[in-house]
């Protein structure tokens, strides 16, 4: 995974998505723009992106994701909507923060999170 600025920014997102959820608090400082940017389209948006994200499981539901998968599945998604990438682009970096965080060696995660991302990245076309 390349270490870009915007690459640690999704890493950081994550993280303190990730503890979001499980304290219910979150600590901005030291956030750079593009990071404060991410996580803060996640929590305004977090209804229609959970709701995205539900509409694009197969045979599957939101409750049953790891939660540390579905940060980063939330921060992709929202970068989906925002349309300022290729959605391409937008799904490898998930894919890389799959890899770090929650892929085990049998890369059923890391396929599973591609799968669902192109998923959405679709539906979010269509509309």
């Amino acid at each position: 995974m390349e270490n870009t600025s915007r690459t640690k920014a999704r890493k950081i997102a994550v993280e303190k998505l990730y503890g979001l959820e499980i304290s219910g608090a979150i600590d901005y400082s030291n956030d750079d723009s593009f990071t404060q940017e991410l996580i803060m389209g996640v929590t305004t948006r977090k209804e229609e992106i959970d709701e995205i994200i539900s509409a694009c499981l197969v045979n599957y539901t939101i409750k049953r994701l790891n939660l540390v998968d579905l940060q980063i599945i939330r921060v992709a998604t929202f970068e989906l909507l925002d349309k300022k990438l290729a959605s391409a682009i937008i799904i490898n970096e998930a894919v890389e923060l799959t890899k770090i965080y929650t892929n085990l060696d049998d890369d059923k995660a890391k396929a599973f999170n591609n799968k669902l991302l192109d998923n959405i990245a679709k539906y979010i076309e269509s509309r």
